[in-house]
């Protein structure tokens, strides 16, 4: 499964912070269709990204009925990347 979209970069201040950008309700909702012969638990994606010119592996979290990528501190180093920026993604789900 290929999927791309443009979302805002949102922290989550927990313990430790994280970056993330929300996918949105379409992507989230044909992820979903197929959740259950990916997910290796919790509702868990494994996923392939691509921003810019930097690929990485992650998996997709569930949140609020649909899916938030986490975005690494090494990814927003390399792509210059800051919190607000509007970014396009590139998601790669085997199935």
């Amino acid at each position: 499964m290929e999927l791309e979209f443009t979302g805002e970069i949102w922290e989550w201040r927990g313990p430790a912070p994280y970056h993330f950008l929300t996918v949105p309700d379409d992507e989230s909702a044909a992820i979903e269709s197929a959740s259950k012969i990916v997910t290796y638990g919790w509702g868990m994606i494994p996923v392939a990204c691509t921003i810019g010119g930097t690929r990485w592996t992650t998996s997709l979290w569930p949140k609020d009925g649909g899916y938030v990528v986490p975005l690494k501190d090494m990814v927003r180093r390399k792509e210059s990347l800051e919190l607000g920026d509007t970014v396009s993604i590139h998601l790669h789900i085997d199935v």
